[in-house]
Order: C-alpha cells, then structure tokens, then sequence
C-alpha cells in the first residue's frame, strides 16, 4: 500500500475576479476518502485553484506518492514548467515583472517538493466525479 498513489482532485472557484471564492480537494486512496475546501472573499480564481493544490498536497503525509489533477493549466503549467525560470530569476518573470501569487507559488513549490507527484491535467466540468465534487466543495465554501 505505501507504493500506491494518493489520488487527489482539486479545483476553485471564484464569484467575479476578484470576489468571493472557495477552494475543494478531494483525496482518495483504497477505501479512504478525505474531503477539503475553504474560501476567501475577496480573492481570484487562480489563488483559489492554487490553494486547493496547496492544502490537498500539505494534507498528505510527507514522501507520499502523489497523484495530482487539477482543471487549472494556470496551476499545472506553473509548478511543472515556468516555476524553474520563475526561482532563476528570482521570482521575476521573462518580462522581468514579478510573479504573481509569488507567497503561494513558493508555497506549493514546497508541498510538492515534500511528495513524489504526477500532476495531471482534466478538463473541468467534464463529468468526472471526483473533479465535479471537488468543484461542489469549492463554491460551497465561496462566503457569501
């Protein structure tokens, strides 16, 4: 069992951009089940879609082989591919601007560090149970 992947499901959402958002995680391996979500006001969309990778990888006990997905390219490309020139740089972009949610990209540069992950890219809103839960788990958590 300690070779078998956690699989976790991640998503945000947000009511304007900046607004209320919410945040949903949902966490398997064998028969357990976890379910995570919390919310900001105001806040974006992809601070959301961050915090929901950040809390269900930091949930997770350390060396943990993780399987990630997430509906965010925002989240996937950032922490598999820009995050490398992104630390280069110091947390500057190519433009030399800085990096947006830099807190929270260092953040979840750390979580990640602390798992073996496979981040996976699903389409959002495409039937997937657990992803259409971990949706229903972020805008029930939007304060109102």
């Amino acid at each position: 069992m300690r070779d078998t992947p956690w699989i976790v499901y991640t998503d945000g959402a947000c009511s304007g951009n900046p607004g209320p958002g919410g945040w949903g995680v949902v966490i398997r391996r064998g028969e357990h089940l976890e379910e995570l979500s919390g919310g900001e006001n105001p806040t974006t969309n992809n601070r959301m879609e961050m915090l929901a990778a950040i809390h269900g990888l930091e949930h997770l006990p350390p060396d943990a082989p993780v399987k990630l997905h997430t509906a965010s390219t925002y989240v996937k490309n950032g922490i598999t591919q820009w995050i490398h020139n992104w630390r280069r740089k110091n947390w500057r972009t190519s433009s030399g601007s800085p990096v947006k949610n830099v807190a929270l990209w260092q953040r979840l540069d750390t979580a990640a560090k602390a798992h073996n992950v496979e981040w996976v890219w699903v389409k959002g809103h495409a039937g997937i149970p657990d992803n259409e839960r971990a949706d229903e788990l972020a805008r029930m958590a939007m304060p109102r």
